[in-house]
């Protein structure tokens, strides 16, 4: 079997190759190579006697024929044992009491569309989403890793010729639950849950997709939580006591600008940040607040809105942290954390880094053009042939991507909410070989020539004074090639 799939491979990879000379892509193409004569995964787990419940089930869902071909894959495999152990959990005897829907969810909540060996994994979660889009949390017991709080891998690294293969001691549920659900479903946050639902933020956080453009997009977000038992420690025993500590208008709490509404929508997140996600040193994450980011510092902690004179901090209970949801992950903390404005810190913001762009097949992983400049995407607008979305492993790109354009051109792209505050504003244009003019929130404010350094010429300096979003926007006034990869906003003190 393996071979007739590697001599298929060949045959496709020469047309593919062929294809790709013919019609004169500048992309190189990407060959299947073959890297051992071991079995591929699905020959691996048919193989295999202690793992015929799940061969059975891959076979029944046409799922083996996915891990037959060329990956590279992850799969988290539960023994025979395993399988009926939740068999018994849901209250049926045989897989075939399940779904055709439901087994393929089950099947693909086990796959992970890329190879992660056990090297890869940290504190936080697996950096790829599993095959139904959701992230698997990862944790250490002593030297043992926990995946969902509940599953130990039991034996790491079995290598296949399309992948990698972890048996795990428990099967892998799928998650159903949101992040407001998480937490309404524990008493033990019975207070902060209804500070959620009194604010009506419960009503956006059980949002798990919705449909953008013509197929469903995920939400993502993070909570952090507060314990009844750490409100208490502060005075605050009731959801009553909550909302006296932080608004005067106590029958207004769903009104964007009420003190407790602004308090409780501090605490959530407008994106999935696992502990792994967490950059080293202070960087800013944007909450739900149309006006406010939070601050958090990683070195020998995790560090939330750490004051630089008095070494305070919000901390992270790591143990109760990281718990999964379908639409993101709540965390524990432990302090009241206030609504507070931090200070500003040096952002560096990838040009690619929108909601929509994200949306794409292509994205991180190939090429893709758009010719309409105004109605494409709903933060970067342009006017030329067509903007490309570059994709290059090892160009010495942040994330391997970039906008490209070519020819005469112009394009602008609208930031993330970035702090108040003065800034020195700085670009990674990767060509060097054009001239061009730079204008931020329409003000021109830089004329930039060839010769000029690329990373550390000027763009503008600039002093803000409310945190929202900013417009720059770059105008080639010589015609060549554009790889735009990130603008730096640093602050000046």
């Amino acid at each position: 079997m393996k071979n007739i799939v590697w001599r298929i491979s060949a045959k496709v990879s020469k047309l593919i190759l062929f294809a790709l000379i013919m019609f004169g892509c500048k992309q190189d193409p990407v060959l299947w190579k073959v890297v051992s004569t071991q079995q591929v995964i699905s020959e691996y787990v048919a193989s295999r006697e202690d793992f015929s419940e799940f061969n059975k089930i891959l076979e029944s869902t046409g799922l083996n024929s996915l891990l037959a071909v060329r990956g590279p894959y992850t799969l988290f495999l539960p023994s025979d044992e395993q399988m009926k152990a939740y068999y018994t959990e849901k209250g049926v005897k045989s897989y075939t009491e399940f779904s055709e829907d439901f087994l393929k969810t089950l099947t693909l909540n086990h796959i992970i569309n890329r190879q992660i060996e056990s090297g890869d994994i940290g504190l936080g979660a697996i950096s790829e989403p599993n095959a139904i889009g959701d992230f698997i949390v990862t944790e250490f017991v002593g030297s043992d890793i926990i995946l969902n709080k509940k599953s130990k891998i039991i034996k790491r690294d079995i290598l296949a010729s399309n992948g990698v293969v972890h048996h795990i001691g428990k099967v892998l549920d799928p998650i159903a639950k949101n992040v407001y659900e998480v937490l309404s479903g524990n008493p033990s946050y019975s207070i902060f849950t209804e500070g959620l639902r009194r604010t009506n933020l419960k009503d956006t956080l059980q949002i798990i997709s919705f449909m953008y453009g013509k197929k469903p997009a995920r939400t993502r977000f993070t909570i952090l939580a507060i314990a009844d038992s750490t409100f208490n420690r502060f005075g605050i025993t009731s959801i009553n006591d909550l909302i006296a500590k932080y608004t005067n208008a106590p029958d207004s709490i769903t009104y964007l600008n009420n003190g407790f509404y602004r308090y409780m929508e501090y605490h959530c997140l407008a994106n999935t940040y696992f502990l792994s996600d967490l950059r080293l040193n202070t960087n800013l994450y944007p909450t739900l607040t149309y006006d406010n980011n939070v601050s958090i510092t990683v070195d020998t902690d995790y560090k939330i809105n750490l004051d630089p004179k008095t070494k305070e901090y919000t901390s992270f209970v790591i143990d109760l942290s990281n718990n999964p949801a379908k639409n993101g992950t709540v965390h524990t903390i432990l302090g009241l954390l206030p609504v507070q404005q931090p200070r500003p810190v040096t952002l560096v913001w990838e040009t690619t880094d929108h909601f929509d762009m994200k949306q794409g097949d292509y994205y991180t992983k190939y090429y893709e053009r758009w010719f309409d400049g105004q109605n494409t995407f709903a933060n970067i607008k342009w006017e030329g042939d067509y903007l490309l979305y570059y994709y290059k492993i090892n160009h010495g790109l942040i994330r391997d991507d970039a906008l490209s354009m070519s020819g005469w051109w112009w394009v602008e792209v609208t930031t993330p909410k970035i702090m108040k505050g003065k800034y020195r504003i700085t670009g990674n244009i990767w060509s060097g070989q054009i001239n061009y003019a730079v204008y931020v929130d329409g003000v021109n404010t830089a004329l930039i020539k060839t010769s000029d350094p690329a990373n550390s010429t000027t763009w503008a300096e600039v002093e803000w004074t409310t945190t929202t979003t900013h417009k720059v926007k770059i105008v080639n006034t010589s015609p060549g090639l554009l790889f735009w990869d990130t603008i730096i906003f640093t602050p000046i003190n």
